[in-house]
């Protein structure tokens, strides 16, 4: 293909995987590396460490075509235009972003630039990363007529990541010089062009040849910025719409209707105001934790993070007490946890509200036996098995006996429960629901105790209203 660009990607993980697969899907060359070895001999044979929709499908496609992986850097730099760096960025105790893997991969690149090359963030980094990449280049002796630093942040969402980099919202690039702008602009030109949205097998989504995808060009600086705000008004989103789920329920109001309205002001939106357990992962409290830092550090007063990350923390609490309060006593309980991943479509359980409950419930002296569709292989390393930790084969044998059912993760699979059959299943029919998957009528008619977020509970029949409890 003569608009094909080598490149190479730093780092396999969700960001770096996803990069260079979707790379080859636009029709270039790239080198993934890793220094894992594990890892890389895996992904030679087609192996795909992360649950991604559509990654092992374009994974097969082009894997010893349009990508490869490797472990020696020096080569797969040599023969590369771009240099893609995505490795992880690791919350630090003061809540900066740990840059020791990103520092310790430039000086790597420092001995192997023979020639000129586009260096590119691609991992999450705080403001002014670009010059100090440019500083350890200098360090060890790199000349600045062979190299530029470009900040091209992603904004992918796990378990929709391929989709979003092929289709995106809008793809970033700060360049301080036009020289390394113009290589972004060929790497992403099948999207802003059309032409990969005219092939035929193209992944299908928002973008098109008539609505290609939009490219902003700004400083290096501000491309990093950009990153962090978005993640922190996001995370601004959820913590708000929780706060007013608190005050709604409250007053016997109803979240979903209030959201539902809030969200049709065409100023707002309605993405990010959805009531639950607020938010976890890998992205939005590292996210905002970093953006803080790098406020304080900069002397600006931005008090305003301290309390998004405040509310998100207490929701937690307000649902173990919803919980607590349902069913009196929580020691002896037989509880079944529906969710153990963050969101649904990932097996990620980094910062998941769901293990942070699981966790508070055993503490308190329950059982759990518990149900994901993709998580439950990486939540056993945090969670063991145990005689109180009990991970079911299937959705209906986790609920089967329960003293109550917690809808902990939003997958499609627990919004769609048959629900007579789950009556039948439990031992009381109580559910509590941390994602607002069914509404309380729907749940009343099928003779449950439900219990959601920021509405007004409904009660079975033969159980009654308890009075409320206050918890200590």
């Amino acid at each position: 293909m003569t608009n094909s660009v080598s490149i190479c990607v730093i780092g396999s993980g969700y960001v770096g995987l996803v990069a260079a697969v979707c790379f080859a899907e636009m029709g270039h060359q790239v080198m993934c590396v890793d220094n894992d070895e594990a890892k890389v001999k895996t992904l030679c044979a087609g192996g795909v460490p992360i649950f991604e929709e559509f990654l092992p499908e374009l994974l097969a496609k082009h894997l010893n075509r349009g990508v490869r992986f490797t472990t020696d850097l020096s080569q797969a730099i040599e023969g590369s235009e771009a240099v893609f760096i995505a490795v992880g960025t690791p919350q630090g105790d003061s809540g900066a972003a740990d840059l020791s893997y990103v520092e310790a991969v430039v000086s790597q690149i420092a001995r192997a630039i023979t020639n000129y090359k586009v260096i590119v963030e691609k991992s999450t980094v705080p403001v002014y990363t670009n010059e100090w990449i440019r500083r350890v280049l200098y360090r060890h002796g790199v000349d600045a007529e062979l190299f530029d630093v470009i900040s091209n942040p992603e904004f992918l969402r796990e378990g929709t990541a391929v989709s979003d980099f092929l289709h995106p919202d809008r793809i970033v690039v700060g360049a301080n010089s036009e020289r390394s702008a113009e290589v972004l602009r060929r790497i992403y030109e099948p999207l802003t062009g059309g032409s990969y949205y005219a092939r035929a097998g193209s992944l299908p989504g928002a973008c098109s040849t008539e609505r290609p995808a939009r490219l902003l060009v700004t400083s290096a600086q501000s491309a990093e910025i950009i990153k962090h705000a978005s993640n922190a008004f996001l995370a601004l989103k959820i913590s708000f719409i929780n706060a007013v789920a608190n005050l709604a329920e409250s007053v016997d109001a109803d979240i979903e209707d209030i959201a539902a309205g809030i969200g049709m002001d065409s100023r707002i939106g309605p993405k990010f105001l959805r009531a639950g357990l607020g938010y976890g992962g890998s992205c939005f409290p590292k996210d905002v934790a970093a953006f803080r830092w790098v406020a304080q550090q900069q002397g600006v007063n931005f008090e305003l993070l301290d309390e998004v990350c405040r509310i998100n923390d207490t929701q937690r609490e307000v649902f173990f007490n919803k919980v607590r309060s349902a069913l009196w006593t929580l020691r002896g309980k037989r509880l079944a946890a529906l969710g153990l991943a963050f969101k649904c479509d990932t097996d990620d359980i980094r910062e998941s509200p769901a293990i942070e409950v699981i966790r508070k419930l055993l503490e308190a002296g329950s059982s759990i036996r518990a149900y994901d569709p993709a998580a439950m292989e990486r939540a056993r390393e945090v969670l063991p098995p145990s005689e109180k930790m009990v991970y079911a084969a299937g959705l209906y044998e986790a609920v089967e006996g329960a003293d109550a059912v917690l809808i902990l993760t939003d997958w499609k699979e627990f919004a769609n429960l048959d629900l007579a059959r789950l009556n039948r299943a439990v031992r009381f029919p109580i559910v509590i629901d941390g994602r607002n998957l069914y509404t309380p009528q729907q749940m009343q008619d099928h003779g449950f105790t439900y219990v959601s977020v920021g509405r007004p509970a409904t009660y079975n029949a033969q159980q009654g209203k308890p009075r409320k409890l206050v918890l200590s």
